[in-house]
């Protein structure tokens, strides 16, 4: 007896092909790259001036701020850390004013990573690896008048945390962080 399992799946367009991209998902993209390459004027002309960043919680003081500031400093925080950074945007979803960015950022750890707490003072630094990783994320960006205002994320920082070399902690890893932590905590209070 000759069993056929082969099951018959109609074809279905593909989804960029069926929704060409509108400004909302051509402004959302382009934040996405301007994080890894764009300068002071590119945040000015794209990021509204009450813009919020939701992921700001644990970055730098001054990427808590509103606007074009704040997020212009948490894409410098990035950059310092992380070298040949980028996003590539896999899909674009888009309702009303509101788009999702699948997207997979790609870096090599070539800087100290410095998270901060509630108050703003350095709470962890992760020494530089030098190792790259590709990790899965998503953006929320609501967009008005061609401006990002809001922006919030889903992101697998175990998976970041783990290709860059973080986790499992070694000794000789927990080194390299402690002193690295000192030695921001140090650059920090002479700068205050």
């Amino acid at each position: 007896m000759n069993i056929n399992h082969s099951i018959s799946v109609p074809s279905v367009p593909d989804v960029a092909d069926a929704t060409p991209p509108t400004e909302n998902k051509s402004v959302a993209a382009r934040f996405m790259h301007m994080m890894a390459d764009g300068d002071r004027d590119t945040f000015d002309r794209l990021v509204a001036p009450e813009a919020t960043n939701r992921e700001s919680r644990t970055e730098p003081p001054a990427a808590r701020v509103p606007g074009p500031d704040g997020l212009y400093a948490t894409a410098l925080w990035l950059r310092e850390a992380f070298g040949d950074f980028h996003h590539e945007v896999v899909h674009a979803v888009e309702e009303d004013d509101v788009v999702v960015l699948d997207t997979v950022m790609t870096a090599r750890h070539v800087g100290p990573f410095v998270t901060y707490d509630e108050r703003g003072r350095v709470d962890q630094v992760f020494a530089p690896t030098g190792k790259s990783f590709a990790v899965h994320q998503t953006h929320w960006l609501r967009i008005a008048d061609g401006k990002l205002v809001e922006h919030w994320a889903d992101r697998d920082d175990l998976g970041m945390a783990r290709q860059a070399g973080w986790v499992p902690p070694t000794p000789a890893g927990l080194i390299r962080n402690a002193l690295a932590k000192r030695k921001v905590r140090k650059g920090t209070a002479h700068s205050a």
